[in-house]
């Protein structure tokens, strides 16, 4: 089974190719029942990043009035698979969305995406196509990196202001306008097409993964690889590297640096192959001045810690600070902001310390780096 097709499809060519939604089966209450039992026997979990699992959140954002939104923001700039399944496969994601909305009980669907999209006119052209019974509104969202967080997007479908919002309550408790509201990744709700059309089993047997890779590969873009695959199996689907690769960045701007290629990357959308000439703390620099300038600037993680450590590693770069001030200010931005974005941004910063340790030592002895030394 493969999730993208080589070209857009549209209705007609999605049904040939993936089939029809068996909606007799999941008729009426008890068909919601059965349709989130499908969805939990298929395993399915969502592929934002979180990994959760999408049959807990269907339960949870059950409710009369609910909402329905999916997100396809993707605000991560290494991670393209959600504007492939949009552009190349986007009637897979609204036959996801439709089969959401059933789970729940909706009658308001959203797709959200980023202003300007360029998947905006495969996304029109595929709803103009279909008559489905929850209608479907398509929202552009400020191209901010936490604009696309499930509680920004809420706050902004509810007033226009695209910060998050924090932790509680869920939107699964209180979302859009103060309704239950599911929030769910564009690759998710084609899964969840998928796991429907195939039936759990198959699908379980037949699911792939996407992945987008970029960096040192003969073919960057956007994979399909088995669950579970491991990051040496994820190059060599985008053809293999083009240069010796001394780190891959798996997660995205919000990851984890490794040298360990038989790592697993599931539920991962992003992985970065940093060749073996480039300097690891001068890319990480630049991630982190990118972290924090796309901040709300609305909580003291983001508005004092994210410019501190990112001023830290560009100094590191220059031949200071000690890594000792690091590792003090590194674990004050874990879980003490309204979003995960300044932990994302600590767990890339603390691992880069860790995968490049060799040319830490050198930087902060005042030196260059083993990188910046040969090609000085």
């Amino acid at each position: 089974m493969t999730i993208l097709p080589p070209h857009r499809l549209d209705l007609a060519g999605h049904r040939r190719r993936n089939g029809v939604l068996p909606w007799v089966a999941y008729h009426g209450d008890d068909g919601r029942d059965r349709l989130i039992a499908a969805v939990a026997a298929a395993d399915l979990r969502g592929r934002g990043g979180a990994g959760f699992p999408t049959a807990v959140k269907l339960r949870s954002a059950r409710a009369p009035r609910s909402i329905v939104v999916a997100n396809g923001c993707e605000g991560d700039p290494l991670s393209h698979k959600d504007a492939a399944l949009l552009t190349l496969s986007p009637h897979l994601v609204l036959d996801g969305l439709q089969l959401a909305a059933h789970a729940i009980g909706a009658g308001e669907a959203i797709l959200c995406v980023h202003a300007g999209s360029p998947v905006l006119p495969s996304v029109f052209a595929a709803l103009a196509e279909r008559d489905d019974g929850v209608p479907v509104r398509v929202e552009e969202i400020p191209r901010r990196y936490v604009a696309s967080e499930e509680t920004a997007l809420v706050h902004h479908l509810t007033s226009g202001d695209a910060r998050p919002l924090g932790k509680s309550p869920r939107p699964d408790q209180r979302g859009v306008r103060g309704r239950p509201t599911l929030v769910d990744n564009v690759e998710t709700l084609a899964q969840l097409a998928l796991a429907i059309l195939l039936g759990p089993q198959h699908y379980l047997s037949a699911r792939r993964d996407l992945v987008t890779v970029t960096g040192a590969v003969r073919r960057p873009g956007v994979v399909e690889v088995a669950p579970g695959a491991s990051v040496a199996a994820v190059l060599a689907a985008a053809g293999g590297e083009t240069e010796p690769v001394q780190a891959v960045l798996t997660g995205g701007y919000g990851g984890t640096w490794t040298s360990d290629f038989a790592a697993g990357v599931s539920g991962i959308p992003a992985v970065y192959a940093l060749p073996a000439r480039a300097c690891g703390l001068e890319y990480t620099a630049k991630v982190l001045a990118f972290l924090a300038a796309e901040s709300a600037r609305q909580c003291g993680p983001c508005m004092f810690g994210l410019p501190a450590i990112a001023a830290d590693f560009a100094e590191l770069l220059r031949g200071g600070p000690s890594t000792a001030r690091l590792a003090r200010r590194l674990p004050l931005l874990t879980g003490r902001g309204a979003c995960a974005h300044p932990d994302g941004a600590a767990r890339l910063a603390t691992s880069a310390l860790q995968v490049f340790g060799i040319d830490v030592a050198a930087h902060s002895a005042g030196g260059r780096c083993r990188v910046l030394e040969s090609v000085a």
